[in-house]
């Protein structure tokens, strides 16, 4: 706001004159309030999507998921045990109206997880979560993209709670957003669904074959332990599109690597799953532009 007071090129871009008072900074709140409840980063990224549409930059059969970690405004040392735990066998109940991992009985059997236990008193809504056994559990929620694997454009995005399951069920989320339903579609068309192997669950798999998805999974090696979690049919791990899916598959790592390379989403400093969700899409929403900007021709452009 404070280059706002005089900065001549800021006063143009948001249409300012050079006498108009500046707005005080918490009419942008409000408007930011006004904003998420409108669901406006949807419709931004639905409308940005439709122009990629038009000038054929999408597939609209190949498809690479996959989530990352976003840091939460809190700290690790704002984690409170709860005065009110569940009891055990209950597991938590669900917070959000999304479909996120955490409702009751989450733990094996219904045993009480780490979040059942405790909550941050800055941020009740973010986790204590890590995506590999050697890293450090962090305050954080979860961001979620399902990308064309034609240029790598974001067909689809969202925020959840960090959790073990979350990455699958927003996957599944997001497919249906994106791709018709099977008795919809044309049926010469073919969808496929690259991801790596925290996606190799029976469930998940199960789930694409009854959308027709054909999963394009990465699989465990001999020299993992999870080895028996691998469950893609004979067809499945022969298909020779899978190759050429598991190498898009680093198209997705360029989105996540621009939203955090010395940019917000790095370490977000909005609280509450809502404003995180919100912010996260105009991110991705953000990248789609960048990337469209040299895809498409500058003579078209210009038209």
């Amino acid at each position: 706001m404070e280059q706002m007071n005089y900065n001549l090129l800021f006063r143009w871009f948001v249409g300012l004159e050079m006498d108009d008072a500046v707005w005080d900074v918490t009419v942008l709140t409000k408007n930011r309030e006004r904003l998420i409840a409108g669901a406006i980063s949807q419709q931004l990224l639905e409308s940005v999507l439709i122009e990629a549409r038009a000038h054929d930059l999408l597939s609209e059969e190949h498809f690479t998921v996959d989530g990352t970690l976003i840091p939460a405004w809190a700290a690790a040392r704002s984690f409170k045990e709860k005065s009110d735990p569940p009891a055990p066998g209950s597991g938590s109940p669900p917070q959000r109206r999304r479909p996120v991992a955490g409702g009751p009985g989450s733990g094996s059997k219904g045993a009480l997880l780490l979040r059942d236990k405790v909550e941050s008193s800055t941020d009740p809504e973010a986790r204590l979560y890590k995506k590999s056994k050697t890293d450090k559990s962090v305050p954080a929620y979860m961001g979620h993209a399902l990308i064309e694997n034609r240029n790598g454009l974001a067909m689809a995005a969202e925020a959840t709670e960090a959790g073990n399951a979350a990455e699958r069920v927003s996957a599944l989320a997001m497919l249906d957003r994106t791709v018709r339903p099977k008795q919809e579609r044309d049926p010469e068309l073919e969808i496929t669904l690259g991801a790596d192997t925290l996606y190799q669950e029976e469930k998940f798999i199960e789930a694409l074959r009854d959308r027709e998805v054909a999963p394009h999974l990465s699989q465990y090696t001999q020299q993992s332990s999870n080895l028996g979690k691998n469950s893609l049919s004979e067809a499945e791990r022969a298909d020779p599109r899978r190759a050429i899916s598991q190498r898009k598959r680093k198209l997705i790592e360029r989105v996540f690597g621009w939203s955090k390379l010395d940019r917000p989403l790095r370490q977000v400093k909005l609280r509450g799953l809502d404003r995180v969700d919100w912010f996260y899409r105009l991110t991705i929403v953000a990248h789609n532009l960048v990337r469209m900007r040299r895809l498409i021709p500058i003579e078209v452009l210009a038209r």
